[in-house]
């Protein structure tokens, strides 16, 4: 009963709260493209009358309207080859570059410094497999990667473990962040490659990569910086970060999957993963896919053009949702990361006393991501690189949102966290 009379007195209160929040109202640009959400995203044959609500976008985004619709002519009658040099050809060419530019344009580089991949984790790869090789082919080399790390590259680092590199991983503190004096620390003689994730996807806390870029350089390391959370969410200027290589993925910014890039610095020379017809200035082979790099072009721009009020809009929502998780539960709740700097629309919070898997079973209309102790591949979720305990870290779920995501439906998911935690542990 409880849990009901919350449930109510929050979906009624919702408008109310809004004003006290400081929420205003959605512009056009807002309204465009939540009128473009996806309404039947996620439904079973068992769930058509069940509205879904979608709070994992840190895991995908769904592609933007204005994305697919770029996208389509080059699954159709633009379907050249953009190496081949009659008209059908050269129009795909001048696409793909034309989307190079709008790509480079989004984080502030030159185009010829973008490199097109299949997504995240081939760039991932190609930065470090690529760094690896040239400068340390013999296995006389030594890398140093964030506990933070995505598998596509804490994997690949303790792959070069396995064959006799050194490997040193770098801890954050217990708010999430990562110190220049701790990436100090880790680099030796003879490191080649510093790793540091510029916002994880479990805990979203933003790492300051300049005051690393300058750590390396200063001892002439080359820093690699996996972006895929954060670029098309906040704004990121190359110049700023100051890395060498980083990653960007097409479908955490609303282009499909199978399509990412890595920006590498003019100057900084790394080996190919493939090898052959010496695409993409001969680091990475192979026809380009065409249909989604006009996709990855569309959505940064798209990104370009409204990042600053997506920014708010998002934040604000994201604080609303951590402030009714944290009036219903209490003090058991903690906010992880909540005391860095985190992306706008993430929020990864531990609930006491149940786990993070029991509780998205009890709520079936709403997506969202159970952070388990232990992350694919091996590593440790970022629930315990802040130090909880494997129970603690077990009641762990993050709440990402995006730009299709409504006031109602916040209202309506921590309603329904609320009401499955309380049923769960009998409050």
């Amino acid at each position: 009963m409880a849990a009901a009379r919350r449930e109510h007195e929050m979906l009624r209160g919702s408008a109310a709260r809004g004003e006290a929040a400081g929420l205003t109202e959605v512009s056009p640009r807002t309204l465009s493209r939540t009128s473009h959400r996806l309404e039947g995203a996620g439904r079973g044959p068992t769930q058509r009358s069940m509205r879904t609500i979608y709070l994992d976008y840190n895991t995908t985004t769904p592609v933007a309207t204005e994305v697919q619709e770029a996208m389509l002519p080059f699954l159709g009658e633009h379907f050249g080859d953009p190496e081949s040099p009659h008209p059908l050809g050269r129009a795909c060419r001048e696409a793909v570059e034309d989307a190079r530019l709008r790509v480079a344009r989004l984080i502030g580089c030159d185009r010829d410094e973008i490199v097109f991949t299949s997504g995240g984790t081939e760039a991932n790869h190609l930065a470090l497999f690529g760094t690896v090789m040239h400068y340390a082919p013999l296995g006389n080399g030594h890398l140093a990667v964030s506990v933070l790390e995505h598998a596509s590259v804490r994997a690949p680092a303790e792959m070069f473990e396995s064959f006799g590199y050194g490997l040193t991983h770098i801890e954050c503190n217990a708010s999430g962040a990562i110190t220049p004096e701790s990436v100090a620390a880790a680099i030796q003689p003879d490191t080649i490659l510093v790793s540091i994730v510029h916002a994880g996807q479990d805990l979203g806390t933003v790492q300051p990569i300049r005051k690393f870029a300058n750590v390396c350089h200063e001892r002439g390391v080359l820093l690699h910086c996996d972006a895929a959370q954060t670029i098309g969410k906040i704004p990121v200027s190359i110049p700023q970060l100051g890395a060498d290589l980083v990653t960007l993925s097409g479908h955490k910014m609303y282009a499909p999957k199978g399509i990412g890039a890595l920006y590498v610095r003019r100057g900084v020379v790394i080996e190919p993963l493939f090898r052959g017809g010496g695409q993409e200035g001969g680091l990475r082979a192979g026809a380009p896919n065409v249909p989604h790099i006009i996709a990855l072009g569309r959505a940064a721009a798209w990104a370009d053009e409204g990042l600053e009020e997506s920014v708010a809009h998002v934040g604000q929502l994201r604080d609303r949702l951590e402030g009714q998780l944290c009036e219903g539960v209490g003090p058991g709740l903690t906010v992880l990361g909540g005391g860095a700097e985190r992306l706008p629309n993430t929020l990864s919070v531990a609930f006491p006393d149940v786990t993070g898997s029991e509780l998205l079973r009890r709520t079936p209309e709403l997506c969202a991501a159970a952070l388990q102790p232990l992350s694919p591949g091996g590593g440790t979720s970022g629930a315990l690189a802040l130090g909880l305990s494997p129970i603690e870290a077990s009641g762990a779920v993050r709440l990402s949102l995006g730009w299709y995501t409504s006031r109602s439906e916040v209202d309506r998911a921590a309603a329904l966290l609320l009401a499955a935690w309380e049923s769960l542990t009998g409050r």
